[in-house]
Order: structure tokens, then sequence, then C-alpha cells
């Protein structure tokens, strides 16, 4: 029983480690990659021509969701696309409103997807923000200078 005791008490529980200090200070190697991932890598890397093949098969007999794999890999879908727009220059909150309307229009017309709209929004109203700041930063300024004391 005693050496049960003086084990137990030779262990360190719960935070064995000062704070600020871990158990490797050193950290791991930089470009070190997970062993599992690097067995998994090996294994497909082994059978990725023959998988390939097999993809390229059935695709070739007809198999859509094959096919589907196979320009997934050849065309990624696209992220964003330039987008044109007749949109009035927007130099006040003001025109804010008409600039939406376009966006809204251009939606509703099928020139543009509901996410693309969106996106476009999104610069529509940063910009009203920008401009809305500025705005605020001028008639502070000038309540300011209004109430300056006189010398």
């Amino acid at each position: 029983m005693n050496s049960d005791a003086d084990s137990s008490a030779q262990k360190v529980r719960g935070r064995p480690f000062p704070p600020g200090q871990s158990g490797n200070p050193a950290g791991r190697v930089k470009g070190s990659r997970n062993r599992a991932t690097v067995i998994l890598d090996a294994l497909a890397e082994a059978d990725a021509a023959a998988v390939l093949a097999k993809v390229t098969e059935a695709a070739k007999a007809g198999d859509l969701r094959a096919a589907e794999i196979l320009l997934a890999r050849v065309w990624p879908p696209k992220k964003g696309r330039p987008v044109a727009l007749d949109m009035p220059t927007v130099t006040s909150a003001a025109d804010v409103l008409a600039a939406l309307g376009n966006i809204a229009d251009a939606v509703a017309a099928g020139d543009l997807t509901p996410d693309e709209g969106q996106a476009v929004a999104a610069v529509i109203e940063a910009k009203r923000r920008a401009i809305e700041t500025i705005e605020l930063e001028r008639r502070i300024a000038a309540l300011e200078q209004q109430k300056a004391p006189t010398r």
C-alpha cells in the first residue's frame, strides 16, 4: 500500500506547468504535418491514379455524379464576377436610395443574382456610412466653432 501512496503523490494532477510555460516551450516544428494526415496522403497518392481512372470511366459510361465530380475539379465554382450596372453617382446619403433601387431592379430582372445584389448593396451601404460620418464630422466642427469662446 505504501508504494501506491508514493506513486500517486509523485503524479502532478491538474495544471502541471506554471502559467505561461507549456510542456514544449519550443513548440511544434514549422511545416510539420499531422501523422494521420501524412498516412492518409500516402494512401491517397498510391491509389489516386486508379481512382481517377475509375471515376473517368464511370463518367464516360454516363454516371452524372462521376461527371460532376470531375467537372468540379476542372472548373471550380466561381466565387464572384464583375458586375456592370448603370448606377447613379453616390455623393450624398440621399443618392443611396436611387442606387439601391437600381440594384433591386437588376435583381428583379435577373441581371444580378440575389447574392450579387446583396454584395453590391453592401458596398453602397459602406459608402453611405462614410458619407454620413464625414457629414457628422463637419456638423460637429461647425458646432464647436460656434461654441468656442471668442478672445
